[in-house]
Formats: structure tokens, C-alpha cells, sequence
């Protein structure tokens, strides 16, 4: 009998793990998915042999110059789409002119276009041989050059202002939903007290606001430090361009990691200084619904300008670049480019694009309901972790998915190969499945976000209540919780496929070579001088934007009305 006890524990398996819920698989998939790419590009910079070597040449002639240009870039950017989104988000909210509800939800369209496309836009219509240059040579008799000066939009004040303009819309519809939900009574006696509109926004508004300001901003200095062809275009040495030049066209993987890395405490510098403003908030909102704000009416004077305000960043944002790409296919007769040919690239990018947002759905409704259900405090921080990928741009995450997914499709080769007999080549890169990967990785965070505002809408005392009738997990997901946030995860798939359609980093590093999509190849025309021959595609792009914009706007103001 003594020794029965000691053999029975040793028949015990020496780990056993039995979550809450079997969805924290999920959390586990998504935070594994973000931190691999990450660890890898850590380990690349490090451990290569050449990496000491590397590492002076990059300091000294590369990082400087780079650091610099993408820092004024970031300062530029931010300024901007700080004032245009802030001043026609208050506008909209706190005044009455003509047009004010249509521009509620026209200033989110610049949304729809990708900042590669805008920039090579603005290059063709402000250039030489553009539609401006040409009428105002018409009109003055100018012939040459010589005889005028006009601006280059390919430098850094040009990048600032094409980014801006499209970008700003993050700030717009954040302190929007801010401005809109403030409360009448501190309005009301503020104005009684003899507070200016301008000292009622400097010393209310804006200061109530500052979180939302914070998150618009930081998803603005994102895309931009995640942009590539924009920059590239444009004549901006940036930390992005820097990783991809190092990378593609010096071959060196190693020096590409090492400036990916710097990128990378650029990243965190950003998101925890967004996360230090939210912290030190001083200003609170009522916990119940506040009473609403009605809007001042303006006289015809300023209603005029506010109406012009708000009207120039859906002009330069939006009309005028969709505006030209129309009339472009119309003067060249593209639509005649509508052949098999590009509905085989639309096919593919619908594919990987479809792929990607499903995949997306599934692992965020899993993290999010893991979040929700499980017992474990390690969930949330996992869900979190999850979100991060949205903060790495492209670029990187190429750069640090190429070297596990490298080593994956090298084992399974190998395995085939071993078992029968046959070279099956990379399965994963050579598929697309490395590009899917990465959409996965960089757009999880919409899908987590999405998921987690449907199941706000269910109180957990009904999830109790179906426990307590003998309903698992899983029949609450599919009879309770699935009906109600389905709507919410509809317009969180929408707004993944569009992203990962219009993803351009990483689609030029992780796409197999006989695989073009719309993306690929409008910066292909682009990169050749002839971006019009790609006018088409690129107005196929903006499209399938526009439609998750207005969606996206009409949801804002239906919830601030």
C-alpha cells in the first residue's frame, strides 16, 4: 500500500492545463502571431555575424539623416491633420451653416484613399505636363519654366500636406465624438460667465477633448511611419523607405532589421506617450447622458467661411484626386483595360483580401469572448498584446515574418521531401499564405475592436442567466451574443478587407513573384513614370474605400445625434 500512492502519482502527466474556456486558444494564436515576427527581427539584429559591422555605417550614415527626415515628416503631419481635424470637427458639432450635415460625414472620405495614391496623384496634376500647370501657362503665355515659378510637390513640405489631408480624418472623427457628447451646462454657463467662442474652445472644449485628440493623432503618425510609397515618391528619405532600400536594394537583411528595430522604439515612444495624455486627464464628462449642446447659428458672413472651411479638406482630400483619376481614364479610353487581365488582379486581391478578414474575424471573436468569458487574468493582457499589430507598419512586419515563415516552409519542405520523396518548394511564400499572415497580424486589432463593441451591447448578467439554464460558451455565442454584435462585426470585416486591399508595404515584400495585385500594380505604373496607365486600378482601390468611409461617418453622426 505505501508504494501504491507514489506509483499513482507517477502515472500523473507532469502538466495539464485546462482553461476557463477553450477560446483562450485564441488569445494564445493572436499574441503568439504578434510577438514571432517581432522577437525574430530582434534576434536577426543581434545575432548576425555582420551585425557588428553594420551597425557603425548605419549610425553614421544612414539613421541621421533618416531619423530626421521621418521626425519633421511625423511633426509636419501631425500639425496639420491636428488642425484641420480638430477645427472642422468643432465646426460641425458646435455651429449652424449651410451644409453642416453633409459635411458631418463628407469629411471622412478622404479615408477611402491610400496616401501612395494621393501623392502620385497630386505629382501628375501639379506637375509640368499636369492639367494646372498646362491652363495657367494657357492663360499667362507662358512657355518654359523659365517664365514662372510653381511649387514641387516631391519634398518634405509636399509630403507633409499630400499625407495630411488624407490622414486628418482620424483626428476629425475622434474629438468629434468628444465635441458632440459635451454637456450643455458647462457650455451654457461658460457663455453666461462672457466666454468668446475662441476662449470656450481653448479652455473647454479642447482640454475635454485632449484624450480623443491623443488616439486620432497616434493612429495618424502610424500611417504615416507605416506609409512607403507615398514617401518614396515624394524624395523622403524615411525610417520606413530606409528599412525597404537597405532590404531590397543593398540586399542586407541584417541592416534592415537593425533600422527596424530603431523604427520600432520609435513605435513605442509614440504609444506610450499616447497612453501618458490619456493618463494625466484632469477633465471628466458626466457619467449620464449629458443634455445636448444645441448649435449656435451663425451669421451669413461666417456661415460662409466655416462652410468653405470644412469644404477645402474634402476638396484636396477627396473630390479633386478622384476627380482626376475619372477624367484621366475618360481621356485615355482606360476603360477599355477592363479585361481578364484586371479582373484576374482584382480577383487576387479580393482573395488574399477575403482570406485575411475572415481569418481576422474568427481569431477576434475568439480573443474577445476569451476576454469576456475566461477566468484568467492573463486574457486581457493577451487581447492587448493581440491589438499591437496594427501599431507595427508593414514594412517591419514583413521584414520579421519573412524569417519564421522562412524557417517554417524549410521544415515542411523537408518533411515532404523525406516522407515522398518528392521538392514541393515554399508552400507558404510561394502561396500567398506569408501575405495572409501578415494581414492577419496587422489588421487583428480592427477584429478584436469590433467583436469587443458588439459584446458591449450585452449585459453579463445575461450571460449568467444562460449558464445558469445549462448553456455553454459556445451556444451563448452562437444564440445570444452572435445576433446582437453581428452588425458591429460586419462593419469591422468591411473596414479589414478594405485595409488589407489597400496594404502596400507589406504586399511588395511577402507576394509570391507571379502574383500581382491592384496595389502592386498601380506602384509598379508609378514606379515606371506612367502612373496614368494604372488610373484605372487605382480608382478600383478608392472605390472599394469609399462605401466603409460613408459607412464609418453615418455611424458617427447617427451616434452623436
Amino acid at each position: 500500500m505505501s508504494l501504491s500512492a507514489p506509483l499513482t502519482a507517477s502515472r500523473r502527466p507532469p502538466f495539464t492545463w485546462r482553461p476557463s474556456t477553450r477560446f483562450a486558444l485564441a488569445s494564445l494564436a493572436g499574441a503568439g502571431l504578434v510577438l514571432a515576427p517581432l522577437l525574430a527581427l530582434v534576434a536577426t539584429a543581434l545575432s548576425a555575424s555582420q551585425a557588428a559591422e553594420i551597425w557603425p555605417h548605419l549610425v553614421a550614415n544612414v539613421l541621421p539623416s533618416a531619423l530626421l527626415q521621418t521626425g519633421l515628416l511625423l511633426a509636419g503631419v501631425g500639425v496639420v491633420s491636428t488642425i484641420l481635424g480638430v477645427g472642422t470637427a468643432w465646426l460641425v458639432t458646435q455651429f449652424e451653416f449651410p451644409g453642416r450635415r453633409h459635411f458631418e460625414w463628407l469629411l471622412v472620405l478622404p479615408l477611402a484613399l491610400p496616401t501612395y495614391l494621393t501623392a502620385y496623384i497630386y505629382v501628375e496634376f501639379l506637375g509640368f505636363q499636369g492639367p494646372l500647370q498646362s491652363a495657367l501657362r494657357a492663360l499667362a503665355g507662358w512657355r518654359t519654366l523659365r517664365d514662372y515659378w510653381f511649387p514641387d510637390p516631391r519634398n518634405l513640405p509636399g509630403a507633409i500636406a499630400i499625407m495630411a489631408v488624407v490622414l486628418y480624418p482620424y483626428v476629425y472623427l475622434s474629438t468629434r465624438a468628444l465635441f458632440s457628447i459635451q454637456g450643455a451646462t458647462i457650455v451654457e454657463a461658460a457663455r453666461n460667465l462672457g466666454a468668446t467662442p475662441g476662449r470656450l474652445f481653448w479652455r473647454i472644449g479642447l482640454p475635454l477633448a485632449r484624450p480623443a485628440l491623443a488616439a486620432g493623432l497616434t493612429l495618424v503618425l502610424l500611417e504615416t511611419l507605416n506609409d512607403i510609397g507615398a514617401t518614396e515618391y515624394l524624395g523622403v528619405r524615411s525610417l520606413t523607405l530606409s528599412i525597404y532600400t537597405t532590404w531590397i536594394n543593398r540586399g542586407s537583411l541584417p541592416g534592415a532589421a537593425q533600422i527596424a528595430c530603431v523604427m520600432l522604439l520609435v513605435i513605442f515612444l509614440l504609444i506610450w506617450t499616447e497612453a501618458r495624455l490619456r493618463g494625466q486627464r484632469r477633465f471628466a464628462l458626466p457619467v449620464r447622458q449629458p443634455r445636448p449642446l444645441g448649435r449656435r447659428p451663425l451669421r451669413p458672413r461666417a456661415a460662409f467661411l466655416a462652410a468653405v472651411a470644412c469644404a477645402l479638406p474634402v476638396l484636396f482630400g477627396a473630390m479633386l484626386p478622384i476627380g482626376y483619376l475619372a477624367a484621366e481614364i475618360l481621356r485615355r479610353g482606360l476603360l477599355a483595360q477592363f479585361d481578364a487581365a484586371l479582373l484576374r488582379l482584382l480577383g487576387n486581391a479580393l482573395l488574399l483580401a477575403g482570406i485575411a478578414s475572415a481569418i481576422v474575424l474568427l481569431l477576434g471573436l475568439g480573443i474577445a469572448t476569451a476576454s469576456r468569458a475566461g477566468r484568467e487574468t492573463w486574457l486581457k493582457p493577451l487581447a492587448r498584446l493581440a491589438s499591437l499589430g496594427y501599431a507595427v507598419p508593414g514594412t517591419v512586419l514583413a521584414l520579421g515574418l519573412l524569417i519564421p515563415i522562412a524557417a517554417l516552409d524549410n521544415g515542411l519542405a523537408n518533411a515532404i521531401t523525406a516522407l515522398f520523396g518528392i521538392k514541393p518548394g515554399l508552400l507558404l511564400i510561394g502561396s500567398g499564405a506569408a501575405l495572409v499572415i501578415a494581414y492577419v497580424v496587422r489588421f487583428l486589432t480592427i477584429g478584436i475592436s469590433g467583436v469587443e463593441s458588439g459584446l458591449s451591447r450585452v449585459s453579463p448578467r445575461i450571460d449568467d442567466a444562460a449558464r445558469a439554464l445549462g448553456a455553454g460558451q459556445p451556444e451563448i455565442l452562437r444564440r445570444i451574443h452572435w445576433p446582437l454584435m453581428r452588425p458591429a462585426v460586419a462593419g469591422a470585416a468591411l473596414l479589414v478587407f478594405v485595409d488589407c486591399l489597400k496594404e502596400l508595404p507589406a504586399t511588395l515584400l511577402l507576394r509570391p513573384l507571379n502574383l500581382e495585385t491592384l496595389a502592386t500594380v498601380v506602384y509598379g505604373h508609378a514606379s515606371r513614370g506612367v502612373f496614368e496607365d494604372g488610373a484605372l486600378a487605382a480608382l478600383l482601390i478608392i472605390l472599394a474605400g469609399l462605401y466603409p468611409a460613408m459607412l464609418l461617418a453615418k455611424t458617427g453622426t447617427n451616434r452623436a445625434g
